[in-house]
C-alpha cells in the first residue's frame, strides 16, 4: 500500500488521501458534514458495510453522523481508492477498517467498508 501525505493525525500517523474525491470524504466525515459527504455521492450510490449491502442514507447516519464517526486514514492504495483507516464513533469505539471506492466523473458510485 502507497502511503499519502501526512496530515498529522491523532497518532500522528495519519494520512490525507491523495484520490481528491476519496480526501473530499474523509474531510467530510471527519467535520461531521453530511451535506458535504452526500454531495460526493452520485445519484443512486450504493454501499456494503462487512459484505452485506446497506441502505446508504440510513448507514451513514448510524454509522457516521449521529454517533460522531471519525476516520484516521493509516495507507492507500489504487490510486487513492481503497484505504485502510482507524475509525471510530460513539456506538462501537474505535476499529481498524478498510474502505474501498467506486468514482466516475468525480463522484463515489459505490463503496464497500468494513472490519480490516
Amino acid at each position: 500500500m502507497r502511503r499519502g501525505a501526512r496530515d498529522g493525525g491523532m497518532d500522528g500517523m495519519a494520512i490525507t488521501p491523495s484520490e481528491p474525491t476519496v480526501r473530499a470524504l474523509v474531510a467530510a466525515i471527519n467535520s461531521g458534514d453530511r451535506a458535504a459527504f452526500t454531495a460526493l455521492l452520485a445519484p443512486g450510490a450504493t454501499m456494503t458495510d462487512d459484505g452485506t449491502e446497506r441502505d446508504l442514507g440510513a448507514w451513514i447516519d448510524k454509522e457516521i453522523f449521529t454517533v460522531n464517526g471519525h476516520m484516521d486514514v493509516e495507507s492507500e492504495s489504487d490510486g487513492g481508492r481503497a484505504l485502510i483507516a482507524s475509525y471510530r464513533n460513539d456506538t462501537w469505539g474505535q476499529m481498524r477498517t478498510a474502505w474501498r471506492f467506486t468514482i466516475a466523473d468525480g463522484r463515489i458510485v459505490r463503496f464497500q467498508t468494513g472490519q480490516a
